[in-house]
């Protein structure tokens, strides 16, 4: 099978043989034939639309162009053809003839390698253009401003940005000193410390930066938070020998101070009160538990003799004639004209009120200082308050009174009361140094447990 096969194969390789087609097989002359088929359909264009012809004339163009840079048809006789003169040596003659002098004989070393001639486009068809390199962000407000500059140089004016420029030039440049000498040079003079002039500078900004100069402090921080002194002194009834009147102040004032706080908890405890006429009782269980079980008796039977009310019916409106619409025209710009003369004669009255809306003008800016003391003496009162600093208000410190059998009359019976630590405490709270706080609730991460020991049991 196989030497026929290869006698195949060199019998078709001949130039006068014949190959046996299926055109030539009668038995596939029929199928030979062209097919017909419906083109109105999308899917058989490409299927049976014969485009070789298109692909193979579209080849020869882009090859034209990769080869030539355009088609061979539009380039002249020039271009494509040459007259040769004999004026180039053969091959066998450049290689019989010495190398000159001076001149290194090019061998197989300077011959690029066939990778590279692989790799270089030999294409001359230019590369596309690449519009988005040509473009420019914010072009057209550059252009604008570069418009703005030539007119203004042709005016003569000078841009803000050049002007600063030709200021800074201008200025007077600082002549920097002298590097200074080296510490291991054995031959400098003697350097001492203690006799060194400083050097003084105003500026500001190299004060700061040296540290020199300490920053400034802000305005702002040197006000106290509060106006409250730090030590408090006690209204005189506290004394430990008191007189009369001012004790009994002092005892009003914390009369007044528990009758507040009674009357909050009188007033939450009414808030959280319940109506005891508002109680359950074994009636209304019982009437809650069979609501709904008992059929209610029937009502009587609606009337039925009422007017019947059409459905659906839309009332026709009437089309206005040329006259109404003329008429509500003609009404319409008669009280235009009206408002408008209205205006007029208002503004014009306004020339004769000057002097009651110069009056009114000073009664309002009167009611604007008034307002305005008022707010400042309002805040002056709020800079002796504790502001709110954090989430729990400050609650201030109970009073500490000794009633009139508890007064003593030295002070070696005057027995101590309440703490210096949180009296110190609230005046930091009350100042607004600290927010108000609350004690930490101790809570065990782990329970205790409870063993009895040897000894105990022992005895038990």
């Amino acid at each position: 099978m196989a030497a026929a096969r290869r006698l195949k194969r060199v019998v078709a390789s001949q130039p006068g043989f014949l190959a046996l087609n299926s055109s030539t097989d009668p038995a596939n002359v029929s199928s030979s034939r062209r097919k017909r088929v419906n083109k109105n359909k999308k899917k058989n264009w490409n299927k049976y639309s014969e485009i070789r012809d298109v692909e193979d004339f579209l080849d020869d163009v882009r090859f034209q162009e990769r080869t030539s840079g355009g088609l061979l048809s539009d380039k002249s006789d020039g271009s494509l053809f040459f007259v040769d003169a004999g004026g180039q040596k053969k091959p066998a003659q450049q290689a019989t003839e010495p190398p000159a002098e001076g001149k290194k004989r090019k061998g197989k070393a300077s011959r690029p390698l066939r990778i590279d001639l692989i790799l270089q486009n030999d294409s001359l068809i230019p590369p596309p253009k690449d519009i988005l390199a040509h473009q420019q962000p914010n072009s057209k407000k550059l252009r604008r401003i570069a418009q703005k500059a030539e007119q203004l140089a042709a005016k003569g004016v000078v841009p803000r940005n050049q002007r600063r420029l030709l200021n800074r030039c201008s200025a007077p440049r600082i002549t920097r000193k002298a590097a200074a000498e080296a510490n291991n040079n054995p031959e400098r003079e003697f350097y001492n410390i203690w006799g060194e002039e400083t050097t003084q500078t105003d500026d500001s900004w190299y004060l700061e930066q040296t540290g020199k100069k300490r920053v400034k402090r802000p305005e702002k921080m040197n006000e106290k938070p509060s106006v409250l002194p730090a030590v408090e002194v006690i209204a005189p009834g506290g004394s430990y020998n008191p007189d009369f009147l001012s004790h009994q102040a002092l005892l009003l004032e914390a009369h007044e101070v528990e009758v507040k706080k009674q009357k909050e908890e009188d007033k939450l405890q009414r808030k959280l009160a319940f109506n005891r006429e508002d109680t359950a009782t074994e009636e209304t269980v019982f009437q809650e538990q069979v609501e709904g079980l008992l059929e209610e008796e029937e009502g009587e039977e609606p009337n039925k003799e009422e007017d019947d009310i059409p459905v659906g019916a839309t009332a026709l409106v009437e089309k206005k004639t040329e006259k109404q619409r003329k008429r509500e025209k003609a009404e319409k710009i008669k009280e235009q004209k009206r408002l408008s003369q209205r205006q007029q004669t208002g503004q014009r009255q306004q020339l004769f009120q000057l002097r009651s809306i110069k009056s009114s003008i000073k009664l309002i800016e009167e009611r604007t200082r008034q307002r305005q003391k008022q707010r400042k003496a309002k805040q002056e009162a709020q800079k002796a308050l504790p502001r709110r600093l954090g989430r729990l208000k400050f609650q201030p410190q109970d009073l500490e009174v000794q009633l009139s059998d508890e007064l003593a009359g030295s002070l070696r019976r005057l027995k101590p009361e309440g703490s210096i630590l949180k009296d110190r405490f609230k005046s930091l709270q009350k100042r607004n140094l600290i927010e108000p706080r609350e004690r930490a609730k101790f809570k065990r991460k782990y329970k205790l447990h409870y063993v009895e020991k040897r000894a105990f049991k022992a005895i038990t």
